[in-house]
């Protein structure tokens, strides 16, 4: 059970929660939504203690275990993505330390109390199934994209989108009773996206989500909890269903309001007629009591939530050629390249979405067509009069964050005055002396808002952007989606948002770990039943993506892609094999203790206990049996492993771990 209970927060003169009381639902998993600074982060952070409620408490079960997703990745990881994952299973990995750690002390002291606590140390291990950690701690790392070039990399080498994916991983193996997570699909691609969409809504605990995702929202969520104006109020379904039901609600509460307020004005009008005449006064006194009862009803009544949101007017689109962008076998990345022959033609009007995972090409792609970087091979060229805008995910690319956020958009454009950008920036919620805050004191969204701003206020046909959604909420995201579907020009973007992609995208183009692409025309269904059609890879089935990528590898013409292919798989072979001989090593040496025990204990015994003593060479025969297939096995993997080092000294890829 999860509870909390007259809870109260302030944040100077302003009240978050006000004596709120609620219970978490058993098993239920339960969307938490509400304004931009109601309170749900600040409600997660006091739920798993790392925030203090100014009053109340929170009310747990004895033993209850809560995982969360931090703010921020581990300073002090494991040597490994693959092990620090493992020691996300919290309970395992200790019962781990303590078996290695009494193997280690019986290495040192063979006593038969050692070899027993060794040997408790290793059942409970075992019986905790912790030989299958590794194997659960690979799945769900390849579920969040982590191919194996990642998993035995140090977590330090990994950008901080990762080292979170990372942290969600941690917080998967360790299957808690309550799961509360705080945006879990920020760094995720679309096909990571939807792996863990389909882990969580199989998970069996109880789910507490924030989420600015909508289509997460209605597909995940059996209940929604609205936080808004220090109150939380849990309604049945998903968040379409909260919005319906708010809906009501609200026409509800304008018709019981409407009916107060005639009432009121019907009684304010008789006091005001007849409010100096004696002969009413008494009546005229009572009249005025209602209407102060009234005038307090109608200030109970929750009016409908109205918050800002940005209103988005982009300038109109210069006309531009019927074909606006051609690619040509073109091969982008850096030293070595993410993607190679490349085909795209876009028309004049059609919006594209591009999907795929992360590390294939897509922003790289997108800053190719930008001429941020250069191409590697091939070509692309612009239609007639075409005017590109564009706008990175990486705010730092067009933003001066020492400037102001007037500066940045004065610095835009030659021709733009100080009134006119005002004026714009007014539009994207930056108005009075908020205009004049430097860049690099903004919230995340607040950035968003501004580097959308500055690509959009010239005027251009052909929008380029990279993940325009992300640290926006679902109000202003709604806003930018009706800005963008009136827009005149051609639309290319990668977005990992399934509602934004939905609702503006006439094609879909798919780039693919192997370097292929295609471009279907329509939506993400009618681009999975086209996939289907055709035979390609359905990149929103991350299995079905990893077995295509994997076939695709395997027949690949290039040597040198067969040669890191087998040496890959040559390094996890010298990986198993190495684990394999310690295990051996382990195992024998707690046989030899066996036997040493043995051989006491028959040289003590009474020369008369012939049955006795015939039992106890049966186990030292049994033991001395079991040493030597131990010793045999780890004969044959130390052959094996020689052959796969001298394979990998062979093709010069040795890798010292």
């Amino acid at each position: 059970m999860l509870a909390i209970e007259q809870l109260s927060k302030n944040f100077g003169a302003r009240s978050i929660f006000e004596q709120v009381n609620f219970r978490f639902p058993d098993g239920e998993k339960l969307a938490l939504v509400g304004p931009n600074g109601a309170g749900k982060t600040t409600l997660l952070n006091i739920l798993t203690g790392h925030e203090q409620p100014d009053g109340g408490h929170i009310v747990k079960s004895q033993n209850l275990r809560i995982g969360y997703l931090p703010q921020e990745p581990e300073a002090h990881p494991e040597e490994s993505v693959l092990l620090e994952c493992m020691k996300g299973h919290q309970r395992t990995y200790q019962l781990k330390r303590i078996m290695d750690q009494a193997l280690e002390l019986l290495q040192s002291d063979n006593s038969p109390q050692r070899l027993t606590a060794y040997e408790q140390a290793e059942s409970q291990f075992r019986q905790s199934d912790g030989y299958s950690l590794e194997a659960k701690a690979s799945s769900i790392l390849h579920g969040l994209g982590f191919h194996v070039s990642l998993i035995h990399r140090s977590p330090l080498t990994l950008s901080g989108g990762w080292r979170m994916r990372l942290e969600l991983a941690k917080v998967f193996i360790n299957e808690p009773d309550v799961m509360i997570l705080d945006e879990p699909t920020n760094h995720l691609d679309l096909p990571s996206l939807m792996w863990v969409e389909r882990y969580l809504q199989t998970y069996r605990g109880t789910l507490l989500f924030v989420s600015h995702d909508r289509a997460l929202l209605n597909r995940l969520a059996t209940q929604t909890i609205l936080l808004s104006h220090g109150q939380v109020r849990c309604y049945k379904g998903n968040f379409d269903r909260l919005l319906e039901q708010r809906e009501l609600e609200q026409n509800q509460n304008e018709a019981r309001k409407a009916n107060l307020e005639r009432q009121r004005e019907q009684l304010e009008d008789f006091v005001e007629r007849f409010g100096a005449k004696a002969s009413k006064a008494k009546q005229a006194q009572s009249k005025a009591k209602q209407i102060d009862r009234l005038r307090e009803l109608e200030d109970q009544i929750e009016s409908p939530l109205h918050s800002s949101t940005l209103h988005l007017k982009l300038p109109e689109a210069p006309a531009s050629g019927r074909d606006v962008l051609t690619v040509e076998d073109l091969s982008i990345g850096y030293q070595s390249p993410l993607a190679t022959g490349i085909q795209l033609k876009l028309e004049r009007g059609s919006k594209v979405a591009i999907i795929g995972s992360n590390g294939i090409g897509k922003s790289t792609f997108l800053k190719t067509l930008a001429r941020q970087i250069p191409s590697l091979k091939g070509n692309f060229q612009f239609g007639h009069n075409v005017k590109l805008a564009y706008c990175s995910q990486n705010h730092e690319d067009i933003l001066n964050y020492e400037q102001t956020i007037l500066h940045n958009l004065l610095q835009s454009r030659a021709d733009l005055g100080e009134k006119e950008a005002r004026q714009i920036l007014g539009s994207f919620l930056f108005s009075g002396d908020d205009v004049y805050k430097q860049v690099k004191v903004l919230s995340g969204g607040e950035k968003a808002r501004v580097a959308l701003c500055r690509s959009m206020i010239e005027p251009s046909n052909f929008l380029v952007l990279d993940e325009p959604t992300n640290h926006l909420d679902m109000s202003s995201v709604e806003v930018l989606i009706e800005g963008l579907r009136s827009y005149q020009g051609t639309l290319l973007f990668v977005s990992h948002d399934r509602t934004f992609i939905e609702a503006l995208a006439t094609h879909i183009f798919v780039m693919l770990p192997d370097g292929r692409s295609a471009l279907f025309h329509g939506n993400l269904l009618d681009y999975q039943r086209l996939a289907a059609q055709q035979g390609f890879p359905n990149v929103l089935d991350p299995q079905t993506e990893k077995e295509s990528a994997h076939e695709e590898r395997g027949n690949r013409a290039s040597d040198q892609n067969q040669s890191e292919e087998q040496a890959r798989q040559l390094k996890k072979d010298r990986s198993r094999l190495q684990k394999a001989m310690e295990k051996h090593e382990k195992d024998q040496h707690k046989l030899r203790l066996q036997i040493q025990s043995i051989e006491q204990k028959l040289a003590t015994l009474d020369p008369q206990a012939y049955t006795e003593a015939q039992k106890v060479h049966q186990d030292l025969q049994a033991t001395q049996d079991a040493l030597l297939a131990e010793e045999e096995a780890w004969l044959a993997a130390a052959e094996q492993l020689e052959s796969v080092e001298s394979q990998l000294q062979t093709m010069g890829r040795l890798v010292v771990s």
